[in-house]
């Protein structure tokens, strides 16, 4: 807080000569009929400005003003302070000029000045207080030390700069401190405030000190400026023999709210919460902002329960009423811990404090039911709002994206358009969020032309754009958009995002090579960083990177954060070493529900199907509740094991129990169960069962493996021409593909030929797959049938030989004569 912000007021000219001054026995009548006293004093024209002034009417006191032929200084000034008082600091300025220009018949005096300055702070008119400031050179010999603190306040507010100037450059606020004469407490609370602005810590508590040893006693907003550096110190002592200072000073500064919010905040920034609340239990007389300190600290630090407890006691307080802070602050805490009930409960208590729910009320409202989980509660929150704000569309549109529900956000948008709202930044971030999810290029174009059409830029605006573009597959267009930003406007989130953007699209060799420019342009990763970089590896199969970029998260200690231990148990477990993943795993103190369903995969892909769900069920004890996703990890974990049972009373759970409907990878994951294990018919019944929910091609194709895998050429046959109707994609070949093998199998070559000729004449082809190996630095990549690699007769030599081994002369045999089908693989 810096000192200078009370308006100085010039003094009070003597009384009209006309009125002589009232008797000593004078007495007032109390009669509202009683005549006028004939003794009583005429109110004088600088009284009579002021009033009217201070009834909130500066506009009828200038134009009594411009009426008076020849205003004198002090009542220019009264109607400069009095424009100030009413918040019209813009035309105290105008006023200002226009007194400047009726010299040399007007002077302007110090508090001319004073309160000039105090409306170039307000308006943070930097070039308009350097204008004063030369006046005041020019015309005011001697200034006052109330026109120094003032223009010492002028330029703190209106200076931007947060970070400290270099030692070369020059620091006007300081020239102006030190020019000083005389310098009270007030001159030096706004130099300490002026340090805590631009970031000088030290130097603030430095000041501070050498302001006590020259003994000008502090006030308590000397304190207040000085416990935020105290805590950017990160010295708990050292914020101890200052709060021990003031408690030395006595109750005037003990008993001060400001300066007790102040020290809550300072503890709170330390990491000492049990000060904190020390601090505020020792406080008798509490308002409502020292209330809302302490809470704010709880939820901060996510002391949520003990923030709620904390809410509960203030709204029970006869001594305090709850303001709309207060409730924001019990919202914030009521969704960190993503009870919907608890919510609910919440908003009943809301509902029968508040006559009518502010607004800023209704949005948290949506907000909390929406980490919750419970979107459609938010909805009808937005629903039932009798007015609606730009802020109350923007955390609907958001609510509906962060859940999954793209399509709803994207409708809310146009219907926000509708209603006469105008898009902000805001909104157009959650377009790009849904047009992300929805991998729809489209949406994403149109959002990103509306951005250059309406000039709009926001901080983080390029990541977002990075990111949309790569997660539609527009990965060229990231990339531009990355190398045209320069290295100069890139910030972390950038660089980020173009790493997320090349992993996502496998191009892992530019994934690295940003990297490494990263590292040269001295941005230090992040969590993020080696969450988006670490699948990069497990891609190209490189797992002596995968290791040297985990122990760079043990030196940076980022190895604990949960994104980065979720994307390192990824790696190890893609990498094969399973035993380095599950080590990971367990050394992790933090884990979320990502974690969890990343260790159960990894054991699902190793065949460890009874440690994934041992591992599934430890999950439900310790309070994480399993998402969809999770699901698909576990029955992929029961199918690959052959743990059909539990796999299929898992299946029932997720419905039942934890009320998550089935997708198709889940209906996948049943269907590949029972089909690895033998039971091809109840798979086929279980997709035919599902109806038209059925009717998609993994489901089929999954049926048509099964089939393959166990000889089922009949029924493989009637699944194939259930494909032909549900899937004319770039799929329907593979499948086509693996229908032809099985003929081979049989040796029935007519329908081999068949299914080769109807394929040219469609054009269909089946996609090359690709495998890459690192070996001694180098990643090999191969294809089926590959030639291109130099070293090809020999690897081909070692399969054969290989083949003799493990097989024996039979095997060769019926690999001579299945070898035709292969063809179609290419």
């Amino acid at each position: 807080m810096a000192a200078g912000s009370s308006l100085p007021l010039p003094p009070q000219p003597p009384l009209s000569f006309h009125s002589p001054p009232p008797p000593p026995n004078h007495t007032r009548h109390s009669s509202t009929f009683a005549p006028p006293n004939p003794t009583q004093q005429t109110p004088s024209i600088r009284s009579r400005l002021s009033r009217i002034c201070q009834e909130g009417n500066p506009h009828l006191a200038r134009q009594l003003f411009d009426a008076i032929p020849k205003p004198t200084t002090v009542l220019w000034n009264t109607i400069i302070i009095g424009l100030i008082c009413n918040n019209l600091p813009h035309e105290a300025l105008l006023f200002y000029s226009r007194m400047k220009k009726t010299a040399p018949f007007t002077k302007c005096d110090a508090y001319t000045y004073s309160s000039t300055l105090k409306a170039c702070a307000e308006t943070k008119n930097l070039r308009a207080g350097k204008a004063v400031h030369c006046h005041l050179i020019r015309c005011l010999q001697n200034s006052s030390r109330v026109v120094h603190n003032s223009l010492l306040n002028m330029y703190v507010s209106c200076l931007n700069n947060h970070h400290p100037p270099p030692e070369e450059e020059y620091d006007v606020v300081r020239e102006v401190f030190d020019s000083m004469r005389r310098k009270n407490v007030v001159a030096w609370n706004t130099l300490v405030s002026w340090y805590v602005k631009t970031e000088r810590h030290a130097e603030a508590c430095r000041q501070f000190s050498i302001m006590m040893r020259m003994e000008i006693k502090p006030s308590p907003v000397s304190f207040v400026n000085v416990f935020p550096a105290v805590s950017n110190l990160k010295s708990v002592k050292r914020a101890n023999v200052f709060y021990g200072l003031m408690l030395k000073l006595g109750d005037e500064y003990v008993k001060d709210l400001f300066v007790v919010s102040s020290a809550i905040s300072m503890y709170a920034e330390l990491g000492d919460i049990e000060a904190s609340r020390r601090v505020f239990d020792s406080c008798v007389e509490r308002n409502i902002e020292v209330w809302n300190t302490m809470i704010g600290v709880y939820v901060q630090n996510d002391y949520l329960v003990e923030s709620i407890d904390l809410f509960l006691e203030a709204v029970g307080s006869k001594e305090i009423v709850s303001d709309e802070v207060t409730f924001l602050l019990a919202a914030s805490a009521v969704s960190g811990l993503q009870q919907v009930e608890l919510a609910r409960q919440f908003h009943g208590f809301v509902s029968k404090n508040f006559r009518e729910l502010p607004v800023v009320i209704f949005n948290s409202l949506m907000v909390m039911y929406s980490r919750c989980g419970s979107v459609h509660e938010s909805f009808a929150v937005f629903v039932s709002m009798r007015e609606r704000d730009v802020v109350s569309w923007n955390t609907m549109i958001s609510a509906f994206v962060q859940n999954g529900l793209d399509d709803e956000g994207l409708m809310l948008v146009y219907e926000m358009q509708k209603q006469g709202f105008k898009i902000d930044y805001i909104t157009v971030t959650a377009l790009l969020s849904a047009a992300s999810n929805l991998r729809n290029k489209e949406i994403g174009k149109q959002t990103h032309g509306f951005l250059i059409r309406q000039g709009i830029q926001f901080e983080g605006m390029n990541s977002y754009l990075i990111d949309m573009y790569a997660k539609s597959g527009l990965i060229r267009i990231s990339e531009r958009l990355f190398e045209r930003s320069g290295y100069d406007e890139r910030d972390q989130a950038t660089w980020n995002s173009m790493l997320s953007g090349y992993t996502q699209n496998g191009h892992t060799e530019e994934t690295f090579a940003v990297f490494r420019k990263m590292l040269e342009q001295s941005i230090k990763p992040n969590a993020i960083t080696l969450a988006s970089i670490l699948p990069a590896c497990s891609q190209i199969g490189s797992f002596d990177l995968g290791k040297q970029l985990h122990g760079f998260s043990i030196r940076q200690y980022l190895d604990h954060n949960v994104f980065v231990a979720s994307a390192l148990v990824d790696m190890y477990s893609k990498s094969g070493a399973i035993q380095y993943a599950e080590n990971m795993f367990y050394q992790t103190k933090e884990r979320n529900s990502v974690t969890y369903t990343t260790m159960i995969l990894g054991y699902g892909q190793h065949g460890m199907g009874e440690r994934a769900i041992s591992l599934f069920r430890s999950m439900e004890e310790s309070g994480i509740k399993p998402d969809a996703i999770t699901f698909v990890a576990v029955l992929s974990a029961c199918s690959y094991s052959g743990l059909v049972d539990e796999g299929l009373r898992i299946f029932g759970e997720m419905r039942e129990v934890y009320n998550i409907p089935p997708s198709n990878e889940h209906y996948c994951c049943v269907t590949d169960m029972l089909g690895r294990v033998g039971r091809v018919g109840e798979a086929y019944e279980f997709v035919k069962g599902l109806g038209e929910e059925g009717n998609v091609a993994e489901l089929w194709g999954s049926v048509l493996g099964a089939c393959r895998l166990h000889g089922e050429i009949e029924l493989a046959e009637t699944v194939s021409e259930k494909l032909a109707k549900v899937d004319k994609g770039k799929n329907f070949s593979g499948y086509q593909v693996l229908l032809s093998n099985m003929y081979a199998e049989e040796q029935k070559w007519t329908s081999v030929d068949r299914l080769r000729r109807g394929m040219r004449e469609n054009g269909l082809r089946k996609e090359v797959g690709r495998s890459g190996i690192k070996v001694a630095g180098n990643v090999n990549f191969f294809v089926s049938r590959d030639q291109e690699h130099p070293q090809s007769d020999e690897i081909y030599d070692v399969i054969d030989g290989l083949a003799k081994d493990m097989r024996g002369d039979s095997y060769l045999t019926l690999f001579a004569d299945v070898t035709p089908s292969l063809e179609l693989e290419e």
